[in-house]
Order: structure tokens, then sequence, then C-alpha cells
């Protein structure tokens, strides 16, 4: 492989890395702190397996497949609610049924590991 088609490959990984990276709506020093100081309710939308596997320290979780039946257990509309998933797909489709159905203060953390 040559040099140009090299670096080419590096450019686009990059490119892909910084995508997956930005998938979540807001930065995790945020989310971080709408939990901490202004009582946050943190939403992982995982499947069950996958909660019970590991998660958020005081997550509720409600996989997103079952979000729209259970929107009730997430309590006030006016409260603030970040939304996580493993990848940040999920919690965008949740992020946007929540919103939609009219939460007003919803922030999608998107992978869990950028908590």
């Amino acid at each position: 492989m040559d040099s140009n088609k090299i670096a080419l490959l590096v450019a686009l990984m990059l490119v892909v890395w910084m995508f997956l990276q930005r998938r979540g709506g807001i930065a995790p020093a945020e989310a971080r702190r709408l939990v901490k100081e202004e009582g946050a309710r943190l939403l992982d939308v995982r499947s069950a397996g996958e909660f019970a596997s590991g998660h958020l320290e005081g997550a509720k979780n409600v996989p997103v497949h079952e979000l729209a039946d259970r929107l009730g257990e997430l309590g006030p509309k006016d409260g603030s609610v970040v939304v996580y998933c493993a990848s940040g797909a999920r919690s965008a489709s949740a992020t946007k049924l929540l919103r939609s159905a009219g939460f007003a203060k919803v922030a999608n953390l998107g992978a869990m590991s950028r908590w």
C-alpha cells in the first residue's frame, strides 16, 4: 500500500472516530453536571441484560423498545432526563421519542462509555 492510500485510510478512520465520539448530543461533563447538580434522571435504554451487566449509578433501565409504553415511569415531563445506551443509536431514538411525548429537557449522552 502506498503512502497516499495509507494517509487517506488514516484520515477516514479519524473522521469515523470523531463521528462516533460526537453521536451523543451533550458533552459528558455537562451530562454529569445535570445529574449531580440539577437532579436530572439518568435513563439507560439498553436491554435488561445489558443493564444487568453494568450501568451508570442511579440509572433507570427502560429498553428503547418498551419506552413508549412506560413513559409514566419516568416522572414529571418538566424535569431533566439524560439518556444513554451502548453506541448512541438507541439513545438518539429515545431522545426523539421523549421530546415528541412532551418531555421538555432531554439530553442525549450517547454511548455509556462517554460518561
